[in-house]
């Protein structure tokens, strides 16, 4: 590693990335950190992910702070600045190595004329914190939400929206999922006390443990032998719904990164899976974790609008349908969606779901089982678009999730509980 490798300056081209060519964390981080240090990775990643949690607050102060905001070639510096507020808000950093830090991000940025600005901006809101921050909690910036979307929670969930708000603004909890071809999830409960790792059985989903405090993966008990996947406990609920039996012909529909794929096969190892994706990239993701887990299943690039292409007139027993979504319900995982969304979005989506809905159905077979799943809150892609389908389609049933007037279960995002979900369990009548 160089000794001039400033995460900094890192964090900062990164969060424009994000910001002015609308690439997500998940495409950008991982490759910076390769070459990098546990240490500065967890920190690289903190300064990421943070900043884009509270850009609001974020931009708030500096345009208190700046007479004009920098733009053009030296937009990336005011992404440093954000940096640097973050790490004296949010992180134990001491005070002095921030600034330290911070400023010489702009050397790192081929700025070295503009150390000095920055170095003022960030010494001015230390001697100015206490006021801005008083400011800053009456005003929108607050809630940590870009307008558009603050609007459709409210309208959405008018008795809950705040609630929503703040959970979506909170770090998202650790969840694994035991893999029950290894153990039942009490014998790996004991398992990790024993291990000094404080964990709690999530009260509906039957493979869903929540760490008390996150650790490294390497830390969990046999993590490299497949006894347990990181998961959060809302994912998990689609296969305790889906119910998937040995000897079955089942789907996996929009299927990278694998997660759920796995959890139907350790839930029936002797199904016949298919695993589908439209994006190739992302299904190298799906053949590693099913290699990790020493599983198999046929994993096939396709479009969810183009079954036959990819099927032929081949019919299953039980389709899983995790659909294309807005995501608006692990913001708090992902706080970049808050940023690489548009309200225009919504409309597109909500007309792709009705798509693949209507290409597949006539994949399942008679008596077949359905679970269309999201992790949205919104109900133009949740409830609104089952009714839509209930409505054209005689020969489908809903069932154990929700009734005619409001279908569909839907999960919010809760600090201690999963991440924003919807299900809904379809039968084929």
């Amino acid at each position: 590693m160089k000794n001039n490798y400033n995460l900094r300056s890192h964090a900062a081209k990164t969060i424009g990335q994000v910001l002015d060519q609308g690439q997500s964390l998940s495409a950008i981080l991982p490759p910076l950190q390769k070459n990098i240090s546990d240490k500065d990775r967890a920190l690289l990643q903190e300064l990421c992910f943070g900043t884009l949690r509270v850009l609001p607050q974020l931009e708030w102060c500096i345009q208190q702070l700046m007479a004009k905001p920098m733009t053009g070639k030296q937009r990336t510096l005011h992404y440093l600045l954000m940096v640097g507020l973050y790490q004296l808000l949010y992180t134990r950093i001491p005070a002095h190595a921030v600034l330290a830090e911070t400023v010489e991000g702009a050397v790192a940025l081929k700025r070295p004329q503009l150390k000095g600005l920055i170095n003022g901006v960030l010494r001015q809101f230390q001697r100015q914190q206490e006021e801005l921050l008083a400011r800053a909690a009456n005003n929108q910036s607050r809630y940590l939400h870009p307008s558009w979307l603050l609007e459709r929670i409210k309208q959405a969930y008018p008795a809950h929206w705040e609630q929503i708000v703040d959970a979506n603004n909170q770090k998202p909890p650790m969840w694994l999922r035991v893999n029950r071809l290894h153990h039942t999830r009490e014998d790996y409960l004991q398992l990790m006390q024993q291990a000094g790792i404080a964990a709690e059985p999530h009260k509906e989903y039957r493979d869903a443990i929540r760490l008390l405090t996150p650790c490294s993966v390497t830390d969990l008990p046999g993590f490299a032998d497949g006894w347990v996947t990181v998961q959060d406990a809302s994912a998990q609920g689609c296969i305790d719904l889906l119910d998937p039996q040995d000897g079955e012909q089942i789907l996996d529909l929009c299927a990278a990164p694998g997660g759920k794929t796995t959890h139907i096969l350790e839930a029936a190892p002797k199904a016949h899976v298919m695993a589908v994706d439209i994006d190739e990239q992302r299904l190298v993701r799906v053949n590693e974790n099913l290699q990790r887990l020493g599983l198999h299943a046929v994993v096939r690039q396709g479009d969810g609008r183009t079954p036959q292409q990819w099927c032929g007139d081949k019919q299953f027993d039980r389709i899983l349908l995790d659909a294309p979504c807005s995501a608006t319900g692990v913001i708090r995982r992902h706080p970049d969606i808050k940023w690489l969304r548009r309200d225009s979005d919504i409309a597109e989506l909500t007309s792709l779901q009705s798509e693949i809905l209507e290409a597949i159905w006539p994949h399942l077979k008679p008596g077949g089982v359905m679970v269309y799943a999201t992790c949205s809150i919104l109900p133009q892609e949740n409830s609104e678009q089952i009714t839509s389908f209930l409505k054209s389609h005689g020969d489908a049933k809903l069932v154990e999730t929700g009734d005619e007037q409001t279908p569909g279960k839907q999960n919010l995002p809760h600090p201690e509980d999963g991440d924003g979900f919807f299900y809904a369990k379809l039968i084929k009548i």
